[in-house]
């Protein structure tokens, strides 16, 4: 009798054992789908998800408004994407400074971090663009907000370290988030940014062009340059039957001979921004006894043709705006060729954008930038390539910078990356960056030299060659 009354009372903990695990598995909350927590916030909504292998890709809108000091005056759909790795791991803030690719990619700091990557479409760059289109809402404090926006939108999921970057006008646009909105990033990563604090005065540039490369390069470059405008006449009948077999108008820019040697006068700085020393090779050394066709292709393999179009120009109209309104743009001189054969000069983002658009520059914008990296930056990073003409007016850090640096690549072009500066800088950036990040190895904390990404290379999602922007664009 008292072994059955153990048994029964043994028996009756067990099931109420087995009942209370199983009551408190019920109780565990099931863990919630990425997709489901990104849609879950207001204004979020999903495009497509792709699938890449140890990430999940979204491409999404959300919901910005039109002027971010009155929010109630209008909203528009902003681009963009997501590359999910981890909410443990840190997040990288992306821009580029005009479209997103909606195909996964990973940029050089997310490979470093081994992290996520949030990327921006630029607002007014379409399909971003909001109906009407009000252009005095394009401006950088504007842009900044959006960024502001999504980062606090986003920050309750992805809550560990956040860093922004992004390459020439993508670079820029990041300096000036950390600007305006310091508090946001943990840590910034500027690659190739033109810093033009006083449009008029653009003799940098130059000086840059009387001494990259070799002489015998510049030679090559100078000499199809000013064989393109001695050849105007019947180079310019080609170019009528190209538009005309395209269907290629100049209304914007005024005229065909406008957009003729706009192009021409591209040749040059085009070359230096995604070509390299090696590629001289392949410039007509002998331009006066070049053909017709070899003095074409040159000039359209380099500069395009179809750039200076209405057709190539709409694209980029919001760049044009900004560039005209706050950002600046280049002028260059050309000694090596007489003042007979330029009608037009480098002409000004004016010409560039449709006259229904006004346009006021202000001075201010790119000084206040200016100042306030050099004496507030905090966690900067600044990479330049030794030969790309956009870092011939760089930022510079003052004596009010902390843990900021700039460091240029030997050699390289706009394409300009971390990986391509000598081994001690580029193992400093690299240690900094993950420092930055949150996800520096106690070794690389003991001793910099040995910082290395934290992600293995992957060549289709780490594409590092530098995407040609047509015509005179950062």
């Amino acid at each position: 009798m008292r072994k059955a009354l153990r048994w029964l009372l043994a028996l009756v903990v067990l099931i109420g054992t087995a009942g209370t695990a199983g009551a408190a598995t019920a109780a565990e909350p099931k863990a919630v789908d990425i997709k489901d927590r990104l849609l879950s916030v207001p204004g979020m909504s999903l495009i497509e998800e792709k699938p890449y292998t140890g990430y999940r890709f979204f491409v999404l809108n959300y919901t910005q408004p039109v002027d971010h000091r009155r929010p109630s005056k209008g909203t528009f759909q902003q681009r963009i994407t997501v590359l999910h790795k981890d909410v443990s791991r840190p997040t990288v803030f992306y821009t580029g400074g005009y479209n997103v690719s909606t195909n996964p990619s990973r940029r050089e700091p997310t490979q470093i971090v081994d992290g996520n990557q949030v990327s921006m479409e630029y607002r007014y760059f379409t399909p971003s663009r909001p109906q009407p289109a009000d252009w005095s809402k394009l401006d950088i404090w504007q842009a900044a907000s959006d960024q502001h926006r999504i980062f606090e939108a986003l920050k309750p999921i992805y809550s560990k370290n956040w860093i922004s970057t992004g390459g020439s006008k993508g670079g820029m646009t990041a300096t000036y988030y950390e600007r305006f909105y310091p508090r946001d990033m943990d840590g910034v990563v500027a690659y190739v940014a033109p810093n033009d604090v006083v449009n008029r005065e653009d003799s940098a540039y130059d000086r840059f062009f009387a001494r990259v490369g070799t002489e015998e390069c510049r030679a090559r470059l100078n000499g199809v340059q000013r064989e393109a405008l001695v050849r105007r006449a019947p180079l310019k009948e080609k170019y009528e039957a190209y538009a005309a077999e395209n269907g290629y108008t100049f209304d914007t820019i005024g005229s065909l001979d406008r957009a003729y040697e706009a192009v021409v006068l591209d040749y040059v700085w085009g070359f230096w921004q995604y070509s390299t020393l090696k590629d001289c090779a392949d410039i007509p050394a002998d331009a006066k006894n070049a053909t017709d066709d070899e003095i074409w292709n040159s000039v359209d393999t380099i500069s395009g043709f179809s750039f200076y179009t209405d057709q190539g120009l709409a694209p980029y109209t919001p760049y044009y705006y900004q560039a005209g309104t706050q950002l600046g743009a280049p002028t260059i001189h050309f000694p090596h060729i007489e003042r007979k054969y330029i009608r037009y000069g480098y002409q000004p983002p004016r010409n560039f954008v449709p006259r229904d658009i006004d346009m006021r520059f202000q001075p201010w914008a790119m000084r206040d930038v200016d100042n306030w990296v050099k004496r507030n930056a905090r966690q900067m990073l600044f990479v330049y390539g030794e030969n790309d003409p956009w870092g011939a007016e760089p930022f510079r850090l003052g004596h009010g910078a902390r843990d900021s640096y700039v460091l240029t690549a030997p050699g390289m072009n706009h394409g300009a990356n971390v990986a391509g500066l000598v081994p001690e800088e580029k193992a400093l950036a690299t240690a900094r960056i993950l420092d930055w990040a949150g996800v520096a190895p106690a070794a690389v904390q003991e001793n910099p030299s040995a910082a290395r990404p934290l992600a293995t290379f992957d060549a289709k999602l780490d594409k590092r060659d530098v995407q040609r922007e047509p015509a005179l664009r950062p």
